[in-house]
């Protein structure tokens, strides 16, 4: 039995981390549930108006829009993991020559500034002098206006999205790699299984808690996108209505129309939404994630 001195001593030690949880994560969480039940005055002050915010939202089409546009990113964004498992896979050959230099090319997009990230890719992306068109043009192909066209403006975003993540989890698939015993594969290749095999047997199934956190993590980065779609589609092109996503949304709502109200509804709603895809992830992750 611990004595109440000692009791004492471990509550004063994580007072602090209790604190910040508190004040930066606790109370803006209560304050914006408390904020999406009013509406904001002109010149300041809230108004209690209940559900009103939530029943407005639940008929607005611009909303159900927004939600598509998130949800379809996420899965897009999603579908490029495997591609950062394929890249774990191939620097993680034993042997390989300037190792640390393609880790740092991979990780290199993880430490580059949002801004710059979208600003090269918008002159990629250019429908009239960007380099890819320019590729596309040379085995005849006409290129579209990406970032102006409502029917791709989310899917170049979404490439965007793959194209930098693909480091952070490639170094977290990393780890995940070296992480699995040596001694699985040494029996594998007594008994005859190739490379190919080996990967889709020994790895994949053990890699498989890697890749479901993986999968929590840019689910949960990409549903609360905005900074690629905020500096790479302007807000006068017809694209904006096909790739503006809730975040998006709540500037909009929040910044720009100066409803405080209305947008903390919708801060809570994306809060709910990430809660719940969660929790689905984390049941299903029972039925394919493999522990040793």
């Amino acid at each position: 039995m611990h004595s109440k001195r000692e009791w004492a001593w471990g509550y004063l030690l994580i007072a602090p981390m209790a604190l910040g949880l508190a004040v930066f994560y606790l109370w803006p969480i209560v304050q914006t549930l408390y904020l999406s039940m009013t509406e904001s005055g002109v010149f300041g002050g809230y108004t209690w108006v209940g559900t009103a915010n939530f029943a407005d939202l639940f008929t607005d089409e611009e909303m159900y829009g927004a939600l598509a546009n998130t949800l379809l990113y996420a899965v897009l964004v999603l579908a490029g993991v495997p591609l950062s498992i394929v890249v774990a896979a191939l620097l993680n050959v034993p042997g390989l020559r300037g190792l640390s230099l393609y880790r740092t090319l991979y990780f290199l997009p993880v430490v580059t500034m949002p801004a710059a990230v979208a600003l090269t890719w918008s002159y990629l992306f250019n429908g009239d002098f960007g380099a890819i068109n320019h590729v596309l043009g040379t085995v005849g192909i006409d290129g579209p206006y990406w970032l102006g066209d409502p029917d791709f403006a989310i899917y170049a975003i979404a490439v965007v999205g793959i194209w930098s993540s693909i480091g952070y989890n490639a170094v977290l698939f990393l780890a995940g790699l070296q992480g699995i015993p040596r001694h699985y594969y040494e029996a594998a290749e007594i008994d005859g299984a190739g490379r190919l095999r080996q990967f889709f047997r020994i790895t994949l199934p053990l890699l498989t808690p890697t890749t479901f956190f993986v999968m929590v993590i840019t689910m949960i980065n990409a549903l609360q996108v905005f900074d690629l779609v905020y500096l790479m589609i302007d807000l006068k092109s017809p694209a904006l209505e096909g790739s503006r996503t809730i975040v998006y949304l709540f500037y909009e709502t929040g910044f720009v129309q100066n409803q405080r109200g209305l947008a903390a509804t919708i801060a809570v709603i994306l809060l709910g939404l990430i809660l719940v895809l969660t929790a689905f992830q984390f049941r299903l992750q029972k039925k394919w994630v493999h522990y040793e």
